[in-house]
């Protein structure tokens, strides 16, 4: 099954055969929550939850992402219960006790969420199949830049973060997360220590560490600061 054969929302069966393809291993829906990939359900319009359909009164495809709902899938239960989502219009909703149950086949997965697992898969497996070398200093070991910080966490905090680099006060600034001196001859210049910015996202403006930890396996300019980051929840007991 090639990228262009996988559906917009793949079955189960679909995506799992097609990772099968892609990385020459079989997968379980286990295994697709275990590397944190969303399952969703169809659900169709109903009049008795006006707040949770909004506009959309044909019906929407609504996110499995509470630990408790997906942990169950993952145990190998016979059917979905989903207690809580997020609503057609994307915030988090608690549904009325005791949740939604679905059919097992009725899950789908998004087929960009899939695609990015498998290039992150790929990326994994290349860097593990290199062999090691000695190593040199580089930028991405000094800061990312603005650019990265905007790209990897602009959208998780509830703030103008744009303005917030250029602001540099707090969290932001040399007393903070930017690396001291980055930015005396020019903003341009100025580079942010992305661990230090996701530990203070976290603790002065409340962003998920799921949330965070997805950033740093999601982007390749974070690979090299990995190690910092879960060596930084390890000791935080997070």
């Amino acid at each position: 099954m090639s990228t262009s054969d996988l559906p917009y929302r793949a079955t189960t069966a679909e995506a799992c055969a097609w990772l099968a393809q892609q990385t020459a291993t079989p997968w379980t829906l286990a295994q697709l929550i275990e590397h944190e990939l969303t399952p969703y359900v169809w659900l169709d319009y109903d009049p008795a939850y006006p707040d949770l359909f909004g506009d959309a009164n044909g019906g929407y495809a609504a996110p499995i992402f509470y630990e408790g709902d997906t942990q169950r899938l993952a145990a190998g239960s016979e059917d979905v219960l989903i207690t809580i989502t997020k609503d057609a219009y994307k915030i988090v909703t608690r549904l009325p006790e005791p949740g939604f149950r679905r059919a097992l086949d009725e899950l789908r997965f998004q087929k960009k969420d899939l695609e990015k697992l498998a290039g992150r898969l790929r990326h994994e497996a290349e860097e593990v199949a290199r062999p090691p070398k000695v190593e040199a200093a580089r930028e991405s070991q000094f800061g990312i830049s603005k650019a990265e910080v905007l790209a990897a966490f602009g959208r998780l905090a509830k703030l103008d973060l744009d303005k917030a680099l250029d602001d540099a006060i707090g969290i932001f600034g040399d007393d903070g997360a930017r690396v001291k001196a980055s930015a005396k001859k020019a903003k341009r210049n100025a580079v942010w220590n992305p661990v230090t910015l996701a530990l203070g996202l976290h603790d002065v403006y409340g962003v998920p560490i799921g949330s965070l930890k997805r950033a740093f396996k999601s982007h390749d300019f974070l690979y090299d600061w990995r190690g910092d980051w879960e060596q930084s929840l390890a000791l935080l007991g997070k």
